[in-house]
């Protein structure tokens, strides 16, 4: 599964890229988050260890405020892509850091995407220190005008691997938790670039190949047009 999972992301580079000069969504994401978990008494955060950085675009923003920011992937050719923070390869499920060695952990729409939460969750709270903050984001999805999935029309979810429920549930079992919603408009247009990224255009064909999927995807959505609103609900975990 974390080979397959790789395999998606290695793929996802310029896609990604494309969609994120086009909406600026995982920027704006990861600026509210780091926002969220500044929110503390001296307003600023040690080390922040990005979990789930792909190319940067969080871990940027954090090194805005953060003394020092750690950028850790899955992906090698997401992290190929990052030369202003210190890089590690490797999974939420074995952090390679030593007990209380961070003073946050940010999931910046990216801990949905693991099957299992709970243990990314469980080794977050490891690495963290007594007065450290986590973050966390995930999609609740696009929806129409009139409140209806974008996805009902076509009798398809654009589906997590966890959905946020288990991913709240994950987090509320280890930490002390607020959440919240952030609501963004968007466009047919960006909801098919969002899922002609490979490893996105999974949630809805995890079945298929990488070309076979961003393929169905495209068909899928071609016809799709209007202004929609995509939904995020953050986050955040502070230790009991």
């Amino acid at each position: 599964m974390k080979n397959v999972v790789r395999r998606n992301f290695d793929a996802s580079v310029d896609a990604y890229t494309t969609y994120e000069r086009r909406t600026n969504r995982f920027t704006s994401l990861a600026r509210l988050l780091a926002a969220e978990m500044s929110t503390r008494p001296d307003g600023r955060l040690g080390t922040v260890l990005d979990a789930g950085a792909g190319t940067g675009v969080s871990t940027r923003v954090f090194a805005e405020t953060a003394a020092d920011t750690i950028a850790l992937d899955i992906s090698r050719e997401m992290l190929r892509e990052i030369d202003s923070a210190a890089r590690l390869q490797a999974d939420f499920d074995h952090l390679p850091l030593s007990d209380q060695s961070v003073d946050g952990v940010a999931f910046t729409a990216s801990l949905f995407l693991v099957p299992d939460p709970a243990t990314a969750v469980r080794e977050a709270a490891r690495v963290l220190r007594p007065d450290g903050v986590v973050g966390a984001v995930a999609p609740l999805g696009w929806f129409c005008p009139d409140d209806t999935d974008v996805f009902e029309q076509f009798e398809r979810e654009s589906r997590s691997p966890s959905d946020t429920s288990t991913l709240q549930d994950a987090l509320a079992s280890d930490f002390s938790t607020t959440t919240g919603t952030w609501r963004f408009s968007t466009t047919a247009e960006n909801i098919r670039l969002f899922h002609a990224i490979p490893a996105m255009a999974a949630r809805l064909y995890p079945k298929l190949d990488t070309e076979q999927r961003v393929r169905q995807a495209h068909e899928l959505l071609g016809a799709l047009d209007g202004t929609f609103e995509q939904r995020w609900r953050w986050v955040i975990g502070v230790p009991e």
